[in-house]
């Protein structure tokens, strides 16, 4: 970081605390140094472009404090300018001579360039929706805009705490209105184009967009979360007759022009149409699968990954439920009873809901007490187990992992989707905080922000869905190696159960956007495999609609987290450290999975 970068950085407390912590790497005139340069250069430049993510690592104050009352430009001159600004990286990256760097430099520079090049590649080739880690082909859906992640952006991450605060929230509701007006000329330009969603999604954005809009105006969560901020804060003002005000002109006014522009869209709308209906669309989900993955695997070769991959666990789990005593059926039907057994299930009720939080948090404590067993470093900051809100339920996921603001002022959280307690029995709780807190999400991506051996830009602005959902997976056959299901037969049958989930995705994505699946289709495919109700499958299959390939990172992941550390232990033999291999790949941030291979076989080289 340069003079100026490295000032204006340490203006904000997070940026001294996490800076202070940082080591010196590199000689002053060295390759290392000029790239760390850039990346740092590189990171500042992402705080100031995104008040967002500035806002989500605890940076939008001091000389950012402007930026706590902005939202990202999401419109189609700031998508073409983030285009842009990424070929100019791209260009600066490569001027920087690869044979000199250090060998954690050259990680560095190969994510950081990968994620760049794709960009660009990508950017270059589809013009509609947006093209990054993960391609999201509608502007709007029932997963995606910002009438779906502002409201709750607002009330889970915009602290309040002075005035200032709260008119920064006000000024960012009053950017709310401006953001969905963006989403639909982006939304008009890509229908033109013949980009289209499925009629179904269509009618579950509608569904979420008339469920804000229906509130009233003083009791919907824009108004009622600055009241509440405020009153926690003791601040004198009307602060919800305000925020009332600006919904009552602004925001409802610019829902309502979306909602008109969505029954616009939806009467063009067709049924069962995956990314082929698309233009280009077959090349568009090979690309998908690209992204989402970070392989160069096809959608065939991920079918028939997916296939194989349900024929093995389908085997193992049936041997653990024949010694429980369930024979009858096949394994997805005795895993649909076990599902409804009155000792597995939970109440839909309110009161049962929260004894599902406050289990799932019994959980993740036994959890913490074995990561010893496998881990030498563990993260500083905490995590949270929250319901997601309910405004957002019936698109969200069944379950998402938020991280922690870098400064501290707000732990790391995973949100479970309990709109229906039916699609959460008891017995596969535990690999279920398993995946979202320790040892997956929460681990690797805390570590990964609280790293000191990697530059801030890496720490705190890249992911790779396959690398953190692969691991997330690694982490549940992990636990499972160090004990945590130990004299639970039914809780190892979760954990195989969970793993026949994902690779049951991997068929049922490539059947919807390669095979041409319909959604009745796909959603019994997952009722006969996996054992979950018709209506969770259906749910997860809507998923796959609006976000096509997403689903096939989390498998071909763990494929691939299960294949370099069995390479790693080849190469060590007796020599093999399961606590230094974990801090080599978590304390090195996320990577594709192309570089991940690389940086594990040259750790395992350097070691033996």
């Amino acid at each position: 970081m340069n003079a100026i970068d490295r000032r204006r950085f340490l203006l904000t407390s997070a940026g001294a605390a996490l800076a202070s912590a940082t080591p010196v790497l590199a000689q002053a005139g060295s390759e290392d140094a000029k790239l760390r340069a850039l990346l740092d250069r590189m990171f500042e430049q992402r705080v100031d472009d995104s008040p967002r993510f500035a806002t989500s690592l605890g940076m939008d104050k001091d000389a950012r404090a402007h930026l706590k009352s902005k939202l990202d430009d999401n419109s189609a001159a700031g998508k073409a300018k983030r285009l842009e600004q990424a070929r100019g990286y791209v260009a600066d990256l490569k001027a920087i001579d690869r044979a000199q760097l250090s060998g954690p430099s050259k990680v560095d520079l190969d994510v950081v360039l990968y994620s760049n090049e794709q960009a660009v590649l990508n950017g270059d080739r589809y013009k509609f929706g947006d093209v990054g880690g993960n391609f999201s082909p509608y502007v709007i859906s029932q997963r995606g805009g910002a009438y779906a992640n502002i409201p709750d952006f607002l009330d889970s991450q915009h602290r309040i705490a002075t005035t200032a605060d709260a008119e920064a929230y006000l000024s960012r509701l009053s950017a709310f209105a401006v953001a969905m007006d963006n989403d639909v000329a982006r939304q008009k330009a890509d229908v033109a184009a013949g980009v289209i969603p499925p009629d179904f999604v269509c009618d579950l954005s509608l569904g979420q967009m008339k469920a804000l809009r229906e509130q009233p105006a003083d009791k919907v969560i824009l108004t009622a979360s600055i009241a509440r901020k405020a009153a926690a804060a003791n601040l004198p003002g009307d602060w919800a007759a305000r925020a009332r005000k600006i919904v009552e002109t602004e925001v409802y006014p610019a829902l309502d022009r979306q909602i008109a522009a969505m029954q616009a869209v939806r009467a063009k709308a067709k049924p069962d149409t995956g990314v082929w209906a698309l233009p280009d669309g077959d090349a568009y989900y090979a690309d998908a699968v690209k992204a989402s993955t970070t392989t160069n695997y096809t959608p065939q070769q991920v079918h028939q990954m997916g296939l194989d991959q349900v024929a093995d666990i389908t085997g193992r789990l049936d041997a653990i439920l024949k010694a429980q005593g369930l024979t009858q059926g096949t394994v997805a039907q005795r895993l649909a009873k076990l599902n409804e057994d009155p000792k597995q299930a939970y109440p839909n009720t309110d009161e049962a809901r929260a004894r599902v939080i406050a289990d799932l948090n019994k959980d993740v404590a036994d959890l913490y007490a074995i990561l010893p067993q496998a881990f030498r470093t563990l993260p500083k900051a905490k995590v949270e187990v929250r319901r997601v809100p309910v405004f957002i339920q019936d698109g969200a996921a069944n379950g998402y992992y938020q991280g922690a603001a870098l400064d501290g002022s707000r732990p790391a959280a995973f949100y479970i989707n309990l709109k229906e307690t039916s699609d959460w029995p008891r017995y596969n709780l535990k690999t279920l905080a398993v995946h979202e807190t320790v040892p997956g999400h929460h681990l690797q991506i805390a570590l990964a922000q609280e790293s000191t051996r990697i530059p801030m830009l890496r720490r705190a602005g890249f992911g790779f869905s396959a690398f953190s959902e692969g691991w997330a997976l690694y982490a549940e056959q992990l636990a499972d190696e160090i004990g945590a299901y130990q004299g639970d037969p039914l809780g190892q049958a979760g954990y195989l159960q969970s793993l026949l989930f994902r690779a049951a995705r991997l068929v049922t994505d490539t059947g919807i956007h390669y095979k041409r699946w319909g959604r009745a289709k796909a959603t019994q495919y997952m009722v006969d495999t996996i054992g979950n109700t018709p209506a969770r499958a259906q749910r997860e299959v809507e998923r796959y609609f609006s976000s096509p390939g997403q689903a096939n990172s989390y498998k071909v992941g763990h494929t691939v987290w299960v294949k370099v550390r069995e390479d790693a232990k080849k190469t060590l033999g007796p020599k093999f450290d399961l606590k230094a291999y974990h801090d080599a790949v978590l304390l090195s941030g996320a990577m594709p999975l192309t570089v991940l291979e690389r940086h594990v076989a040259d750790w395992a080289a350097s070691q033996a």
